[in-house]
């Protein structure tokens, strides 16, 4: 969306990426274009095959070959996870001012979301209150232990350093970033108050949205209650709460699940679901991901409300937004940015955190108050008096005064 409204305010655009191709050399590059804009050039970069490792000296040089062809006059990240964090030092070093859009805690949190990986450990996805280095290496690196006898103050001692030394290089990439945005408040206050990013170095700008397709939507008649989740199918999402909540609900319902199907994760899920009583399981359907412009047709025609049952410290979950231009009720968690967009009984419905029996007593009374969920959902975006998201058109314009500012100075 971001690289389609910035070809309309007229900018040229070109994306660096990557794809995943295990039979193909590391590092190889593809170029192409953009499914829905010809005009776009996406250099993408093969990554097949790390999953830990953040620096990749080979990578950085593709960049560079890419930046020698396209000529940006500046460069707007949107994720370092799975390339290379000394992209950063290669756009410094061709003279390219840097914006930098945080989706989560990766700079702060090696894993990303706060959500600790202990082998053994219960209960599972314990959520973590902040980085240490010690910490990391017994929580959330175990799984990288010899396991072998006598080992394991050594194995906790490697990954400490390996850690130590990862989080001084992620503050030295941070002091070569022109400016940092955060979608949420709550994202911005965890970056400034805990990670010491500079007040004058982040700006809170909210995300923005093609909401021409979030307009006149049409509820599909049905005798039945509908439940939607949208979202891939991983434990931080919190789809297995979602599940064992509906579970508890009584009455004409149903659940309907809409995203890409993880092999071994879908699976598993779907023997949550098998031990429901069996009228149960009935209620709940399996529907594949979709087109984001087909989103009102494929899922919210579909559904009377959407549940983010994300068991993480959400930014500014990308859904809660498009289901309230849509105008249909969100259920979500009294924690991190989801509770910073929905408000209870004012715009959607809160649940306690992790809590599958409160879960369960918030999507039972929007079953039986259907009347007063529509009125909630109507209310949509808390922030504008219309109820309305913010447009990605705006958001670009908001943009364009970050990146002159910045070209500018850079001069």
């Amino acid at each position: 969306m971001l690289t389609h409204g910035l070809m309309r305010a007229n900018h040229q655009v070109s994306v660096f990426t990557r794809f995943e191709n295990p039979f193909l050399q590391d590092y190889e590059i593809k170029e192409s274009i953009d499914t829905l804009d010809p005009r776009i050039t996406v250099y993408q970069v093969n990554m097949a095959r790390d999953k830990d490792r953040y620096r990749h000296v080979k990578l950085d040089d593709a960049l560079s070959s890419c930046i020698n062809e396209s000529k940006p006059d500046l460069a707007h990240i949107g994720h370092l996870n799975h390339l290379s964090t000394s992209m950063v030092e290669v756009l410094n070093s061709h003279n390219i001012p840097i914006l930098f859009t945080l989706h989560d805690f990766w700079l702060m949190c090696p894993r990303g979301q706060f959500l600790q990986i202990g082998l053994g450990e219960y209960p599972l996805w314990n959520l973590c209150t902040g980085q240490e280095d010690n910490k990391c290496a017994k929580s959330c690196y175990s799984r990288y232990y010899t396991g072998l006898e006598g080992s394991l103050e050594r194995d906790i001692q490697y990954w400490t350093n390996w850690i130590h030394q990862r989080m001084e290089h992620i503050k030295e990439i941070i002091k070569k970033v022109q400016m940092f945005v955060a979608p949420s408040k709550h994202l911005y206050n965890r970056f400034v108050n805990e990670f010491n990013i500079p007040i004058e170095k982040i700006v809170y700008l909210d995300y923005g949205f093609e909401i021409n397709r979030l307009r006149n939507r049409t509820r599909n008649k049905e005798e039945s209650f509908v439940f939607g989740y949208i979202g891939t199918h991983i434990p931080a999402k919190g789809i297995h709460l979602l599940i064992k909540s509906f579970g508890k609900v009584k009455g004409d319902t149903r659940l309907r699940i809409y995203g890409r199907s993880r092999p071994q994760n879908t699976s598993a899920l779907g023997d949550i679901v098998k031990k429901l009583p069996e009228a149960k399981q009935e209620q709940i359907g399996w529907f594949p991901e979709y087109q984001n412009e087909d989103i009102m047709e494929k899922v919210f025609n579909r559904v009377d409300a959407i549940v983010v049952p994300s068991i993480w410290d959400e930014n500014s979950p990308l859904v809660i937004h498009e289901a309230q231009q849509a105008r249909v009720p969100v259920i979500t968690a009294d924690y991190g940015g989801m509770k910073e967009y929905v408000a209870h009984k004012q715009n959607g419905i809160l649940f306690k955190h992790r809590d599958i029996a409160d879960l369960a007593s918030q999507m039972q009374f929007c079953i039986k108050n259907p009347g007063q969920l529509k009125q909630l959902g109507a209310r949509g975006y808390l922030y504008s008096e219309s109820g309305d998201i913010i447009s990605i058109d705006e958001h670009v314009k908001e943009l364009e005064k970050i990146y002159e500012r910045l070209i500018e100075v850079n001069q």
